[in-house]
């Protein structure tokens, strides 16, 4: 085993000079990228609203506060000290609030996750974003660390420290407001109509999420263009962790200098995709539903990572083969398969369990090993081919055959899948243009994961600030 450095320094002066010497690649010249700000001429005449309070909306809000833009933020979930006590009465086999959930509420779908702070967009704002949640009590080694994570319990106090940064700078946070309506005039937004009232409104940045679905519906009625985009659907797989740590670190496992194993697989057969993604190690499977009759999952750690499970997504690419034409044919099919396992799993939000063992063999079944499923609200054996379409289960299953060959026990007979796995990306995409704008709505921002321009925190808040700029370099300051 190896531990890879990358050490930053910084000189007096003749630094790409200096990086130059070196053929071999192993020293490179890093420009900085400071986010500079360029206002423009036009007159704001009436607030910059920003419809979501997830990464992108934050982010926007933030930077648009700082240059003192009136900036109201809409979110139609609570606070994230109400958001939790909701969530944790939810798990605890209460009512699911369907304005305040793991997918609404402050902080976005983000907050009960793993609060993994990578990507693979190369920008520079990424620097900037790390820094920003530095700044508001994340783990100071987040500025240091080639994956760096937050974990759900830090993030919560991160986000709460955004949000009363953003009020202290003149910014106006409102929970339980949710986006009925926009008002289009000559092609041009002049209006909003939030929890049924009208509200004056200069630009409308649309930072709804994924999971936005009422949402998506009304922008469509109000010519807002849109098209239906491919996403991903599965299960989660929960492995004992010591196994994760055994299958990469081998003899070296348990050592402490080694953080808890993590990995990413991915096989492509053609235009077709099975990989994990947003792995948790030593984390928990969760109920992530936003409405009545749904079951769906996620995968959450706290900041230590110290639970006995890690889990992951175990996901299938799809696209129109799989749910047909039309802009919400991807959302519909998403529905269906939620309100499918809610059906299988005795209408009771309980998950869609099997064992890969059964599963691998063709087989309902949840004979349970040396593996205790983390999700809340318990399991019901589900026999996976009736759940998830003949497609996703077969590569599903080519998936766990091929990553046991990287990683030994991956396809373990007593791993637990929990299903459906359906909230990887929205199924949307609202277009938007070269300056950001809708194409057919002046004024009209489409922003970050749910509008289809980003996937993950970092991406989210990255995309959120794109934009923010954008409204400044067009509009005058004061």
């Amino acid at each position: 085993m190896k531990l890879v450095h990358t050490v930053v320094l910084r000189l007096d002066g003749g630094e790409a000079d200096i990086a130059a010497r070196f053929s071999d690649g192993t020293v490179r010249f890093e420009e900085p990228h400071p986010l500079e700000i360029r206002r423009g001429s036009e007159k704001l005449n009436g607030p910059v609203v920003i419809a979501g309070f997830g990464p992108a909306g934050m982010f926007a809000a933030d930077l648009l506060a700082s240059h003192g833009v009136p900036t109201v933020v809409l979110e139609r979930g609570g606070p994230v000290e109400e958001r939790v006590r909701a969530v944790e009465g939810f798990w605890a086999g209460g009512t699911l609030d369907p304005a305040c959930n793991v997918q609404f509420g402050e902080g976005g779908a983000g907050t009960f996750s793993d609060g993994k702070l990578t990507t693979r967009i190369n920008d520079p704002l990424c620097g900037y974003v790390l820094a920003q949640f530095a700044a508001h009590g994340a783990p100071p080694e987040t500025l240091k660390k080639a994956k760096p994570h937050i974990g759900t319990d830090r993030l919560r106090e991160v986000v709460r420290s955004i949000r009363e940064g953003i009020r202290q700078k003149g910014g106006e946070v409102r929970f339980h407001a949710r986006l009925d309506g926009i008002t289009v005039k000559n092609g041009r937004l002049c209006g909003i109509t939030v929890n049924g009232e009208e509200m004056p409104c200069s630009r409308l940045i649309l930072a709804i999420g994924h999971s936005a679905r009422d949402t998506f519906r009304m922008l469509a009625r109000s010519g807002v263009p849109m098209s239906a985009k491919p996403f991903s659907a599965g299960a989660r797989i929960e492995h004992r962790q010591e196994w994760i740590d055994h299958g990469l670190y081998g003899k070296m496992a348990g050592h402490p200098a080694l953080p808890p194993g993590e990995y990413q697989l991915s096989h492509r057969v053609g235009g077709e995709a099975v990989y994990t993604f947003c792995m948790c190690p030593g984390g928990v499977v969760v109920p992530a539903a936003s409405a009545a009759g749904q079951v769906v999952t996620n995968g959450m750690s706290v900041y230590r990572r110290d639970g006995e499970n890690a889990n992951a997504a175990l996901v299938v690419s799809v696209g129109p083969a799989d749910f047909g034409g039309g802009v919400f044919a991807g959302m519909e099919f998403q529905q269906e398969l939620e309100a499918r396992a809610f059906r299988m799993s005795g209408g009771r939000c309980r998950g869609c369990g099997a064992t890969v063992g059964d599963f691998l063999e063709g087989r309902k079944g949840l004979r349970l090993g040396r593996v205790t499923p983390s999700y809340a609200l318990g399991l019901e054996p589900v026999d996976f081919d009736a759940l998830y379409p003949a497609r996703i289960a077969e590569m599903m299953r080519t998936g766990l055959r091929l990553f046991d060959r990287k990683i030994q026990g991956f396809a373990s007979p007593d791993a637990v899948l929990t299903g459906p796995e359906t909230r990887t990306s929205s199924p949307i995409r609202i277009h938007r243009g070269e300056d950001f704008s809708s194409p057919a709505v002046r004024g009209l921002y489409p922003c970050g994961e749910g509008a289809g321009y980003a996937g993950g925190i970092m991406s989210a808040a990255a995309d959120g600030l794109r934009v923010a700029r954008r409204i400044l370099e067009e509009t005058a300051g004061e």
